[in-house]
């Protein structure tokens, strides 16, 4: 009788804590994705993309961002500006992202003067010839998927916790996501993204952090493709948050012409 009772306490402590981890785990990463997309009411940074192929060859873009949250947590939008190079300046990328995954998005290609929607069915594809997909632009919103707490950790000193994130409804390129959350400021120092068939496929890591405006920000960050090989490495300067955008700059009107005074 007391082996069974010892038993059942144990078990009760096993269902209990798995409650706890699974509501830290969901909470931890609402936290993340706060830290990481939600810094100050709107925000604005010059971006510097280097994009190195499979065969060592290197080819950068530069663009500026502008975000705007209409809600912490809730709808935001987005606009990037393209200045170099040559073949894709001026071309401008849109973004209305909403909390339920149905997003908005447009882009708009000079050298033929047209708006095009980019279908849902795109967000995982490549971003502008990037290891980065648009998704991973503007983020997928943490309700998007279950979570569960994996272990806690360590990268490079730091305490991380280790979740594993496995989308609600089928997703055609993700099968589940493991991100090492830094304890904290709650960013993301690594993310590991698994296929159906669970391989590794791709790998962000979290470069330089600084702290600007009083916002922990990630300026450095990179995504390597271990599929098709090559890396991506994105690094934001100038970066400045609470400027006071406006709805309006985020309208089909400012694809074409862009906010000068943010935009020069």
């Amino acid at each position: 009788m007391r082996n069974l009772t010892l038993i059942t306490m144990m078990l009760a402590l096993l269902l209990a804590t798995g409650a706890v981890f699974g509501q830290n785990a969901n909470e931890i990463m609402k936290k993340s994705h706060m830290a990481y997309y939600y810094a100050g009411d709107d925000g604005i940074a010059e971006v510097t993309m280097r994009i190195t192929d499979k065969r060592g060859k290197e080819r950068i873009k530069e663009f500026t961002m502008l975000r705007m949250d209409e809600s912490d947590g809730g709808s935001q939008k987005y606009y990037t500006y393209f200045r170099k190079p040559s073949d894709v300046s001026r071309l401008t990328f849109m973004v209305h992202k909403s909390p339920d995954g149905n997003d908005q998005r447009w882009i708009y290609i000079p050298s033929i003067d047209l708006v095009k929607p980019i279908s849902a069915d795109d967000k995982n594809s490549s971003f502008v010839g990037s290891h980065f997909s648009y998704e991973d632009v503007s983020g997928r919103h943490w309700t998007e998927d279950k979570h569960t707490m994996l272990s806690d950790s360590t990268i490079d000193g730091r305490g991380v916790f280790v979740i594993e994130s496995v989308p609600i409804e089928d997703d055609k390129s993700l099968a589940r996501k493991v991100s090492y959350i830094d304890k904290e400021n709650y960013l993301p120092l690594l993310e590991e993204y698994y296929n159906k068939k669970g391989k590794l496929e791709r790998l962000f890591k979290a470069g330089k952090i600084e702290e600007i405006d009083g916002f922990t920000t990630m300026t450095t960050r990179s995504m390597e493709n271990l599929k098709k090989k090559g890396k991506t490495i994105i690094e934001f300067s100038s970066i400045r948050y609470n400027v006071g955008l406006k709805s309006d700059f985020f309208t089909e009107r400012y694809l074409k012409n862009p906010p000068r005074q943010f935009i020069k």
